[in-house]
């Protein structure tokens, strides 16, 4: 039979301690399967029952933390699937008939809401259940019932607590002042994990228009950095005009990019704005048969990616700042250099040939001569070395050559020397400006790992574009050798396991070795990817 959790009889006076004892594990208790299996337990006890079992909707499997071993998935006569927790005999967990004896069924409500059914099954002695039974299982229904509650509280509280840890670590990435590209990173790796999804993307809108993915936290390799999605696209309308889309199943709308969803299910696209200005786009993708999104999973993420967003544009206005400072800096010592130091050299030059007119000495009139005429190169070396001060970045050559050279002079003042450098190849001609832009991030990367970790007294950089990779593609090799006191057992590499992500998301490859030091000291770091 089947029974409302109302207002009914009284439980036995020989049953009421058993049943306090199930009432007070619910109050006590916030693991709900523990608690759901003691009152199953307490209630084939007192009721001389072989089976008892709840059974939750599947949607509410979050509070159930999982499926058991006892569990089936089945379903409800409303047509919901079903998991039980406890035992019921075979053929009993599904919609049909329900026996006229031999068997209890009362629904578990909380707030109204139905979220599931208590049920007990065959009485030991084979018996029917009697008005004790019945009142009974209405009295350990509402406890169940209780039961579901605390634990709704619970897991809503711990579910926000995630989320807001999530956005303080993307925060503090974003704002710490580090590689942009990494910041992203921990951006996507966070909406990932804390979405339960199978992939979280960064895009950022693309030079030529659209969004260009900059960031991918994946389950499985990913060739999607790097892709663009065309402004005309329909969900890339949708982002740039800050709306967000809920997608049941990314591989069969058709508004999606067919390479980048097959294979995932329920996604989430929301767009990364801030003041009415859209930064970008968030996406959080789970595999083709997870379950959707509840709304209160939606909210969550949509108040991450506005959190997110901020923390963007806190970190650009961080950046301009600091920009700021180095121009007027530069302007600073460019006017240095060309009132005092040219004028000091300029002045030096007329004294010398002063002393090369009045010397008599053919050795000393040609010494004089020599040097003036090295002051006159140096004069010229400033000179374009202020006028390249007093450039924007705009304005600065954009090769690869450049920008390693770039990042070698940046080294060099931490480090307190300079790495040497060589280049293999056309550097500045077949590598392409996404590798690029990944193998400049790579070499800062393993340079600040020298910086902090090596305890070098010499650093070798080499960026060889002939190079082969493990397929025979040709490919772009960076190599940064130390004689430092190399990587220690048992170390951390998390900066290492980057440069290894890196290069795969590319098609590439990272590892490490013996260094240039004596007897292979130290480390060598080397990065590859295809042109």
């Amino acid at each position: 039979m089947s029974v409302e959790p109302g207002p009914g009889g009284t439980p036995h006076p020989d049953d009421v301690p058993r049943l306090l004892e199930a009432m007070r594990a619910v109050g006590s208790g916030l693991q709900l399967r523990s608690t759901l299996e003691r009152i199953c337990e307490t209630a084939a006890d007192l009721a001389d029952a072989r089976y008892a079992a709840v059974g939750l909707v599947a949607e509410y499997e979050e509070g159930a933390a999982g499926p058991g071993p006892d569990e089936r998935l089945r379903e409800d006569p409303g047509g919901r699937p079903v998991r039980w927790i406890g035992r019921l005999p075979p053929g009993h967990e599904g919609p049909g008939p329900v026996p006229a004896s031999g068997f209890l069924r009362a629904p578990i409500r909380v707030q109204g809401e139905w979220l599931g059914t208590f049920c007990l099954a065959e009485k030991r002695d084979g018996g029917p259940f009697g008005d004790h039974d019945l009142d009974m299982v209405r009295v350990l229904a509402r406890e169940a019932g209780v039961a579901l509650g605390h634990a709704r509280l619970y897991e809503a509280a711990k579910r926000r607590e995630r989320w807001i840890d999530g956005s303080v670590a993307v925060t503090t990435a974003l704002l710490s002042g580090g590689d942009a590209d990494e910041a992203l990173q921990v951006v996507a790796e966070q909406a990932r994990r804390l979405s339960d999804s199978a992939a979280g993307l960064v895009l950022l809108p693309a030079a030529q228009g659209g969004l260009e993915i900059v960031a991918v936290a994946s389950e499985r390799p990913s060739g999607a950095l790097g892709l663009v999605v065309p402004p005309e696209n329909a969900m890339a309308g949708h982002i740039l005009a800050g709306e967000a889309v809920f997608v049941e199943d990314a591989a069969s709308d058709p508004r999606m990019l067919s390479d980048l969803a097959r294979g995932y299910g329920p996604t989430l696209l929301l767009p990364l704005q801030s003041g009415g200005r859209v930064l970008g786009s968030l996406v959080m993708a789970r595999a083709g048969d997870a379950r959707p999104f509840t709304d209160v999973e939606r909210t969550l993420a949509t108040q991450f990616a506005s959190q997110a967003a901020l923390a963007l544009m806190m970190a650009e206005a961080q950046r301009d700042r600091e920009r700021l400072a180095v121009f007027e800096d530069r302007d600073r010592i460019a006017r240095d250099l060309h009132d005092l130091v040219i004028q000091r050299l300029f002045a030096t030059g007329m004294l010398l040939e002063s002393a090369q007119r009045r010397s008599v000495l053919p050795e000393v009139r040609q010494g004089v001569g020599k040097a003036v005429d090295e002051l006159d190169v140096t004069i010229q070396e400033i000179r374009t070395a202020i006028f390249a001060l007093q450039q924007g970045p705009a304005e600065f050559p954009a090769g690869l050559r450049t920008r390693v050279l770039r990042e070698i002079n940046m080294a060099a003042v931490p480090l307190g020397f300079k790495p040497s450098h060589r280049f293999v190849g056309p550097v500045d001609t077949v590598v392409g400006e996404l590798t690029a832009k990944n193998l400049i991030a790579a070499l800062r990367e393993a340079l600040s790992n020298a910086f902090r970790h090596a305890e070098a007294s010499r650093i070798d950089v080499t960026v060889d574009v002939t190079a082969r990779l493990a397929d025979e593609r040709p490919g772009v090799r960076l190599t940064v050798a130390d004689d430092g006191v190399g990587i220690p057992e048992g170390g951390r590499r998390s900066g290492l396991r980057n440069l290894k992500r890196r290069a795969e998301s590319l098609g590439g490859d990272s590892w490490y070795g013996p260094g240039s030091g004596q007897d292979g000291g130290g480390t060598s770091v080397v990065w590859e990817a295809p042109h």
